[in-house]
């Protein structure tokens, strides 16, 4: 906590170093100026900022003498002396060419609060959508690209029940748990914001931009750190992820490998103080591996909303009753169950072992299992069915 107290007071430094708000152009391209120096970040401009004395601006009027002596190399130094001022009009112009688009930077004054305050935050952050969201309360969920049917529906419907609560859900609008989670908020009315490892031009997946259309007819937000036409590639999603827990109050893993981009954000969170909560899963589940090894290192283990909810009291708001309500009905009448079903596990179970267990003719069975597809209840794998819901 007391570093982050630290950075928090190092971006009103710069806040007031660059020309205090009303933010106005010429900071603008200052920022975008800055952003452009290749290894360079908010660490390393106050590190400037403090063994000089001088303001953050100040170092886009040294001389390529002057910044060698202050250990930048050659092709910072050019980047620092002749900025690309191409790059910077074609960045201000996207922002301008739609009302819903803006640039934010450490120094302005609508830069969340808790992002300025971990240790890396971006220097530049491009976006598009509802802005106003970026000071309501979010929790973070993330998890594989690749989730079972269980993972799926826990991300869904966790999401569904905190965007309930007026809390906005943020993911980063990959694949698997993290569409679910958007999916989520969205089918409660709820807000949701995708921060992207590519340009917001260049929106990745590309199977995801139907998703991304929805997020913004619904007045959700797209976030990118990266200049709207960048290509996605492997460096850019850690640093996406850095941003997804630096925004929110605390990081929900849901089905994560040992190794995977969710553990790299649960670790981000921990170094930012923010709360890292886990679903667990079934133990023979390579995708469990990693939410149990955070369960057993401290993480909040998650079953339900109120799990998640107890752990930010202070951040409990009223239920839209009526819609709630619907919700609770929906899901208590889903979990009504028959014999059959019984005979269904969560794992997979084959048709012919169901056959067996339940003792009921073959098309009893189907015409049985059909139904509990539809109220979902079931799913049909490869291999057979797995219980999503039921006793």
């Amino acid at each position: 906590m007391a570093q982050d107290v630290r950075h928090s007071k190092t971006v009103s430094l710069v806040s007031k170093s660059i020309s205090s708000p009303p933010p106005n152009l010429a900071s603008l391209e200052i920022w975008l100026s800055l952003n452009q120096v290749p290894r360079f970040g908010f660490s390393t401009l106050m590190r400037f900022v403090k063994a000089t004395g001088h303001p953050a601006e100040a170092l886009l009027a040294l001389s390529a003498k002057e910044l060698a002596l202050l250990g930048f190399d050659a092709k910072q130094i050019t980047a620092i002396t002749k900025p690309d001022q191409k790059l910077i009009a074609s960045q201000i112009k996207w922002s301008e060419s739609a009302c819903d688009r803006f640039i934010l930077y450490p120094s302005h004054p609508q830069f969340p609060a808790l992002l300025g305050q971990i240790s890396r935050p971006p220097l530049i952050l491009f976006g598009n959508g509802n802005q106003a969201l970026l000071d309501q309360h979010q929790i973070a969920i993330v998890g594989s690209r690749n989730p079972t049917h269980y993972g799926k529906q826990q991300a869904f419907e966790l999401a569904q029940s905190l965007a309930l609560h007026n809390i906005c859900i943020t993911s980063g609008m990959a694949m698997g748990i993290d569409a679910c989670a958007h999916k989520g908020a969205l089918a409660a009315n709820g807000s949701t914001i995708a921060v992207l490892g590519s340009g917001l031009a260049n929106l990745y997946p590309k199977r995801n931009a139907p998703l991304a259309d929805k997020i913004l007819n619904q007045q959700g937000l797209l976030l990118s750190e990266f200049s709207p036409e960048t290509a996605p590639t492997a460096a850019n999603f850690p640093r996406r992820n850095r941003i997804v827990s630096g925004l929110s109050l605390g990081v929900l893993v849901i089905e994560a490998a040992m190794r995977s981009g969710s553990l790299i954000t649960s670790k981000y969170a921990l170094e930012q103080n923010r709360e890292v909560l886990a679903v667990p899963g079934n133990v023979l589940n390579p995708l469990s591996a990693g939410c149990h090894y955070l369960i057993k290192q401290g993480a909040k283990l998650v079953e339900t909303v109120d799990d998640i909810l107890d752990e930010f009291q202070n951040i409990r708001s009223s239920i839209d009753q009526s819609q709630a309500k619907k919700i609770e009905k929906s899901q208590t009448e889903s979990l009504a169950s028959g014999k059959l079903l019984d005979n269904v596990a969560y794992d997979v179970t084959a048709l012919d072992v169901i056959i067996q267990r339940s003792k009921l003719p073959i098309e009893d069975v189907l015409a049985q299992l059909l139904e509990y597809e539809l109220r979902g209840l079931v799913a049909s794998v490869s291999g057979g069915y797995i219980k999503l819901r039921g006793k």
